[in-house]
């Protein structure tokens, strides 16, 4: 894609995520079920987190081609190098991790991950908006531009560390509240959990590994 198509798209990219999560945070406080946005408020779901994440991502590749376009080489070679290693890391593998998960456990009950009560609370553009168009725009992502990945063990190492700062917020949120933040995890026993939280960073280490043999076959 050229730079000019390049910076046009990341720019509305860009926005496109920060509307979404502005709108997320936009909805009323009267309206919202009281068994969700309790303590933590939305911060603590993972599917908000991916929007700020993202958001940051394409405001960042709208910078490098920004500085691509005006020429400031040195600058932008830094900026690249961000914006590489936040896409390889975190913002193709968490978002494909959210799209999928999210929707397999919907299909099978959906009351585990998306209550109910949320349908009059979340329109439903915003809740496609949140976890279906995540994964296309991640993947239009691989297609438009190629992305410098880091050493394997270094980029695992990144990865696994925002996963255990994301549990760890979890289960400190169930220690204050006593609530889970997805009634999906009351099913579980304590060693249940843990094999259910290793399951999930194996899953996301095969998307950060998928989304590595895309970028490499493409590019």
């Amino acid at each position: 894609m050229e730079i000019s198509a390049l910076t046009t798209y990341h720019c509305l990219a860009f926005v496109w995520y920060f509307f979404v999560a502005y709108s997320i945070t936009r909805v009323r406080t009267a309206e919202r079920p009281s068994e969700v946005f309790l303590y933590g408020g939305q911060w603590k779901y993972l599917t908000v987190l991916n929007l700020v994440l993202q958001a940051v991502f394409y405001g960042v590749s709208f910078l490098a081609d920004v500085l691509r376009l005006i020429k400031k080489l040195r600058c932008a070679k830094c900026v690249i190098s961000s914006r590489d290693l936040l896409f390889s890391v975190l913002a193709f593998p968490v978002s494909t991790f959210v799209a999928i998960s999210f929707w397999t456990l919907y299909t099978y009950n959906r009351e585990l991950v998306y209550p109910k009560s949320l349908d009059g609370v979340i329109p439903l553009w915003l809740n496609h908006a949140m976890h279906t168009a995540v994964l296309p725009f991640a993947v239009l992502e691989i297609l438009a531009t190629p992305h410098r990945y880091p050493a394997k063990n270094k980029g695992l190492i990144l990865l696994g560390f925002v996963t255990f700062l994301y549990i760890s917020w979890v289960l400190w949120i169930y220690s204050v509240t006593g609530e889970w933040v997805y009634p999906l995890f009351a099913l579980f026993s304590p060693a249940g959990l843990a094999a259910f939280f290793a399951g999930s960073l194996a899953v996301i280490i095969s998307f950060y590994n998928f989304g590595e043999f895309l970028n490499r076959m493409i590019w």
